[in-house]
């Protein structure tokens, strides 16, 4: 793994399980025979470094769905209130 280009990616994600979970699962998409949205630097680059390429030129992006999140902290919030 390019350290280089794990900085360049977070820069774009700075949450550390957004990028891990974007990351794995486009492995595992070029794994599967998925074309790379990047030209590659040479036929044997490693596929996590090609991911984090992705990412850092902003080719793949991480949706947030927020109101997921904000219903979430309010049914904790509600649990602590019950409790």
């Amino acid at each position: 793994m390019n350290l280089e280009l794990l900085e360049k990616a977070r820069t774009r994600i700075p949450s550390v399980p957004v990028l891990v979970n974007l990351t794995s699962k486009r492995v595992r998409q070029l794994n599967s025979g998925m074309k790379p949205y990047v030209k590659l630097l040479h036929q044997e680059e490693d596929k996590l470094d090609i991911a984090l390429r992705e990412i850092a030129e902003g080719k793949i992006i991480a949706e947030v769905d927020f109101d997921a999140i904000t219903r979430r902290q309010e049914a904790l919030a509600k649990r602590m209130e019950d409790f």
